[in-house]
């Protein structure tokens, strides 16, 4: 019994440390693989016109970091580059930048980008979303529990849109 217990607890620390070990190497394995093409693309972009998806995806690793203010210029290249962007795209570019100005707590650009995105796609959930939180966050209530209303009308099971309604209509209509 004495000898088994500090072979059980040795056991044990060793693979609290495997799996920690195991989590660090993941994180610096993917930190690289995001640096490279980070540097990839600055590197390409800086020495001729890039293509929408290029410029989107940049604008998304700048995100990530959150740099806004250089993910929106990105993402404003993305809309403006000269290919035609299928509508799918279209919207995930104008959720993207409203995602990037929300950031920046601009949160009237954001709406305004939310909205561009769903012209192109009504059915785009995480922009219903995001366009619920957008109006959270500017103190208007009724808008975004509409906006969480129809993404639910959407996807009736959103996790977020459901919480956030639910929370929203406790607050609108005060149990008598």
């Amino acid at each position: 019994m004495r000898e088994t217990f500090p072979l059980i607890y040795l056991s044990l620390l060793l693979v609290l440390l495997g799996l920690a070990a195991w989590a660090i190497v993941r994180q610096v394995l993917r930190t690289r693989s995001t640096e490279t093409r980070l540097t990839k693309l600055q590197s390409k972009l800086t020495k001729e016109k890039g293509t929408a998806q290029e410029y989107y995806e940049l604008g998304s690793i700048y995100l990530q970091k959150k740099v806004f203010a250089q993910a929106i210029t990105l993402y404003q290249k993305a809309l403006k580059a000269e290919e035609e962007l299928p509508e799918q795209e279209g919207a995930l570019i104008y959720n993207a930048l409203g995602y990037a100005y929300f950031g920046q707590e601009q949160y009237d650009l954001a709406i305004r980008q939310y909205k561009e995105a769903l012209k192109l796609n009504p059915q785009y959930v995480v922009a219903l979303n995001n366009l619920g939180h957008a109006y959270e966050r500017k103190q208007l209530s009724s808008q975004a529990l509409e906006a969480y209303e129809q993404a639910l009308q959407i996807e009736p099971q959103n996790i977020t849109a459901k919480q956030r309604a639910e929370s929203l209509r406790k607050r609108l209509v005060p149990s008598a």
